[in-house]
């Protein structure tokens, strides 16, 4: 079976490794392999840090595909012989004031009803774990099994891994035959034929594909060099400040991922306001930030969704859409491509959460009628 896969962020490259496990030909197309949301995602696999009231089903999607994680690299490192830059080093999740305690707090006991690692430290016992920390902080959660992994290793592999099915071009139309997608017209006016036609392009809508209930929203990152002598941070921080979320991500290289503003304000370049909150927060939980460098910022746009989980389902006998991963792409990478491999295929998927990524669940409702459940901080706003 040839199958054709519009998008070639993390979704589509995954998505395209599972079906070529299963005995699929594949077809990428896009013209920018990788620099989409990918490119500026933090890649933090934490389930438990990423739990919101309200949002149960999400949860189990998030934590079955955390479970998948190591196989999936070590199924990519078996084919390729390069290994991804996954660490499995924890989280902390810190309080800033007193104040933010009762956030925190909230945290644990939403984290351990949903049977996912936490354990409630001590401040001094967190500055133990990671002696950056500022000696002043109020509280602190351990979250053993919330990792991380860089996606851009995950997409340079996989990008270099099919290269030569990758088409560096736009799809401008799906072309449908009695009533089935049978090709994808590029922006060079190619016709790319396929048995099955996958779209994953994230924010991309491609004429003739059904309208989704996506929209943009936008997060800014700052990427920064550690000191040279020393690794500032060996375990992911994620913290509440004044009741706002920030996060730092330590890479192998002795670098850190800052971020992420979340914004629906429509501007695509990165916003100097937005960066200063998330320096001045990173500030107040590691101060040695300020001996850092700074190697990059950057801006993308993640395609959300009114429930913040993802569309995966079949539109017709040949479509296939795999989109509106909201900020959870990365994490849900493996299971994602696995739910899509198995609609492609038509082989027998876990029908709760089939179910739960349905497209068909926003059906006769307006896509701005549901709106994301709040974060543990924005309910003790």
């Amino acid at each position: 079976m040839h199958v054709v896969i519009i998008g070639a962020g993390i979704i589509g490259l995954a998505t395209a490794f599972e079906l070529q496990s299963r005995g699929c030909e594949v077809t990428l197309i896009d013209p920018t392999s990788g620099q989409g949301a990918s490119r500026a995602a933090a890649g933090m696999l934490a389930p438990a840090g990423e739990t919101t009231w309200g949002q149960g089903i999400l949860h189990e999607l998030l934590g079955a595909s955390n479970e998948l994680y190591p196989d999936f690299v070590r199924r990519i490192e078996d084919v390729t012989g390069r290994r991804p830059d996954y660490l499995q080093n924890s989280t902390l999740v810190i309080a800033a004031e007193p104040a933010d305690r009762d956030a925190l707090h909230d945290l644990v006991e939403l984290q351990n009803s949903l049977g996912f690692s936490a354990e409630t430290l001590l401040p001094s016992a967190a500055r133990r774990l990671e002696p950056a920390l500022a000696s002043n902080i109020a509280g602190a959660v351990l979250c053993k099994d919330d990792h991380q992994i860089d996606p851009r290793s995950v997409t340079g592999i996989l990008g270099e891994l099919f290269a030569d099915r990758i088409i560096a071009e736009a799809a401008t139309e799906l072309i449908s035959v009695n009533g089935a997608t049978r090709a994808v017209r590029t922006s060079s006016g190619r016709i790319v034929e396929g048995d099955q036609i996958v779209l994953a392009a994230g924010l991309g809508q491609v004429p003739g594909a059904p309208k989704l209930p996506l929209r943009p929203v936008y997060g800014d990152i700052l990427r920064m060099q550690g000191p040279a002598r020393y690794p500032l941070l060996s375990r992911t921080i994620r913290g509440i400040v004044h009741r706002e979320a920030v996060y730092l991500v330590p890479r192998k290289d002795g670098s850190i991922v800052l971020g992420a503003s979340s914004r629906e304000d429509g501007n695509s370049q990165v916003n100097i306001g937005h960066l200063h909150k998330l320096l001045d927060n990173a500030r107040r939980l590691v101060p040695g930030i300020v001996d850092c460098s700074l190697n990059e910022v950057i801006a993308r746009a993640r395609p959300g969704t009114p429930d913040d989980r993802p569309l995966i389902g079949r539109v017709d006998e040949s479509l296939v859409i795999s989109t509106g991963y909201s900020r959870h792409g990365v994490l849900l990478s493996p299971l994602g491509s696995a739910l899509t491999a198995d609609l492609v295929l038509g082989a027998a998927a876990n029908q709760d959460h089939a179910a739960a990524v349905d497209p068909n669940r926003f059906a006769g409702r307006q896509a701005n009628e549901e709106t994301p459940a709040p974060t543990i901080m924005e309910m003790h706003r």
